[in-house]
């Protein structure tokens, strides 16, 4: 007989107001908004304060200012909120076997097995607790037997707070909210139900599957599933190790900085699309300068947790000019990001705006649907159609 599945999910509260906090206490108690220009950013994260006036992430900045004129507005700093996310990661790395990391802050935790020695929720708060008190950073958890129940139930708990649904408490926690409130159920889906007078999840747990999947298909029963609180998503182990790499051999040597950048473009480019379908984020960038007497050099930098190649570019030639003596010619290039976490692209990137962010999802629909380099951008179209042969190694 398998043992009871017991998983937490851990929310770090508006995780870059809260850093920002930490380095000025003023802004407590204050609706804060971080993101870009105001003129043309987008919401990276914002207070509970801001959230009363009907702010939340991805909302242009712009109609934020209109919605809380007097909030305070602040564009981020990347560097702090990978440091602090790191040193959460480092705590729960210490204090259990087996954990995901999702996003820059959150995190799921795999407690089954370990009832049989601890009691798995006094060990999550008191794991929280040593968070709070090393990190100064507010943050709240669920506990349940699967990841959808327990996710829901950091959100309900938010914020600030924890909460515990225990085995056969699922479906009496899931029904009285909202189906807006189940993770993974898009809005058009959601209209769809309400029109069907579906409002609660209550509502969809008496739904017969057979009709969801008549008028939903194969994400009619994604939606039964959900509501019935089943959820057999595993925790894949988080690892700092795993990378995704490319290389780029010369046929001649070649010390033309222009070609050379243009290559590393498109070499950043396709990795940062693997990055994306694959669903990781990277936090480390390095470079290689091999010469044509095979002397090599790397380049490698800290990075706040991404895919997207607006922020990986300009990383990657300012590391070429610390690798690369420009009198040399060089015999190869390489491109390599690593440290890699489970997670989708977040909008939390300061400089993104509703332009690039749309710019994105339509280029990863496309190259996922007709092949990478479909579509690219025209720094990298020269090379565009040479194989680099990324791969993905451990």
């Amino acid at each position: 007989m398998s043992a009871k599945r017991i998983i937490m999910h851990i929310d770090l509260d508006s995780f870059f107001v809260s850093v920002e906090r930490k380095f000025d206490p003023s802004l407590i108690g204050k609706p804060v908004i971080i993101g870009g220009s105001a003129e043309r950013g987008v919401v990276a994260s914002c207070s509970y304060e801001a959230r009363k006036y009907g702010i939340h992430s991805a909302m242009p900045t712009k109609q934020a200012y209109k919605l809380c004129p007097h909030a305070i507005f602040l564009r981020g700093s990347h560097g702090r909120y990978g440091e602090a996310s790191r040193e959460v990661t480092d705590i729960i790395n210490n204090a259990v076997p087996l954990f995901m990391k999702t996003s820059v802050d959150e995190f799921y935790v795999d407690y089954t097995g370990m009832d049989r020695f601890h009691n798995c929720y006094k060990h999550a708060s008191e794991l929280r607790q040593k968070i709070m008190k090393d990190t100064e950073l507010p943050i709240s958890f669920g506990m349940s037997s699967g990841k959808t129940v327990s996710k829901m139930a950091t959100n309900q708990a938010k914020p600030n707070g924890q909460l515990y649904i225990p085995h056969g408490a699922e479906k009496q926690f899931l029904a009285p909210l909202s189906i807006t409130k189940i993770p993974g159920l898009g809005e058009s889906t959601s209209q769809k139900l309400f029109q069907y007078g579906i409002e609660r999840i209550g509502q969809l747990q008496k739904m017969d599957i057979r009709f969801l999947e008549s008028v939903f298909g194969k994400m009619g029963r994604f939606i039964w599933e959900k509501a019935q609180g089943i959820d057999h998503g595993e925790i894949i182990p988080h690892s700092e190790r795993k990378s995704i790499s490319t290389e780029h051999t010369f046929h001649t040597n070649i010390a033309d900085r222009q070609n050379i950048e243009t290559i590393l473009v498109s070499m950043t480019e396709e990795l940062s699309s693997k990055l994306r379908k694959g669903n990781k984020l990277a936090s480390c960038l390095a470079i290689k300068v091999r010469y044509a007497n095979f002397e090599t050099h790397t380049q490698q930098e800290k990075i706040p947790l991404t895919a997207a190649e607006h922020i990986l570019i300009p990383g990657v030639k300012n590391l070429l000019k610390k690798a690369w003596n420009q009198h040399r010619p060089i015999r190869l290039i390489g491109v390599r990001l690593s440290n890699l976490a489970t997670g989708s692209y977040q909008i939390n990137l300061f400089e993104d705006n509703e332009e690039q962010i749309r710019l994105y999802q339509a280029m990863d629909k496309i190259n996922f649907k007709f092949g990478d380099k479909t579509v690219c951008r025209a720094a990298g179209m020269e090379i565009g159609t040479r194989n680099f042969n990324p791969f993905m190694r451990g």
